[in-house]
């Protein structure tokens, strides 16, 4: 695993972010040249500590403060619904364009490296729906606007936006304002 800085932060204090720190694999030139990839693998593969993110994200957003989570493809949906079976809620997943067999809202972003179409069921949310939005990493904040755009266009109300680990360089947080962001870790 990584070596963890002495210093780490996140908008749960530093035990948690150290929790998630210790579990990052660093992946150089993936998915192409110049870009070092997050691996929260480790992570998930830890029962203990992911129990423990698990329960600081419901306990950080309060168990009735949400009606369902919605995860962000790929690795969100691992997060999603682990905090959704914690919270007795439903989960939804935002999926990458084809992939829902209904009709569907769509909406484009960039990419730090490329352009990707996400969508998510019309049918999603009942009005008033409260949403707790959840992903791996928070880098350029452009998968993140467009699934908060998406949430809103089917009907629900985003009730909070986590994730685990936030790369604070690429500035994604700033994007999203003035939408809140919880971030375990950032870096």
């Amino acid at each position: 695993m990584t070596e963890t800085p002495t210093e780490v932060r996140g908008d749960s204090g530093p035990l948690t972010a150290q929790l998630v720190a210790s579990r990052v694999l660093d992946v150089p030139d993936f998915p192409k040249p110049g870009i070092v990839f997050k691996d929260l693998m480790p992570l998930f593969a830890d029962g203990a500590a992911f129990r423990a993110v698990v329960d600081e994200i419901v306990d950080h957003h309060g168990r009735d403060s949400f009606d369902v989570v919605v995860g962000i493809e790929a690795r969100g949906f691992v997060v999603a619904a682990a905090i959704a079976y914690a919270a007795g809620v439903g989960v939804v997943p935002v999926r990458k364009a084809g992939k829902l067999p209904r009709a569907a809202y769509a909406a484009s972003y960039a990419l730090e490296y490329g352009e990707a179409t996400l969508e998510v069921h019309q049918d999603a949310f009942t009005a008033g729906h409260r949403v707790l939005v959840v992903d791996d990493v928070l880098a350029t904040g452009g998968t993140a606007k467009a699934t908060l755009e998406l949430v809103e266009r089917a009907g629900g109300t985003v009730a909070g936006f986590t994730v685990l680990l936030e790369l604070g360089f690429l500035k994604g947080r700033e994007r999203l304002a003035p939408q809140p962001v919880h971030a375990l870790l950032t870096v």
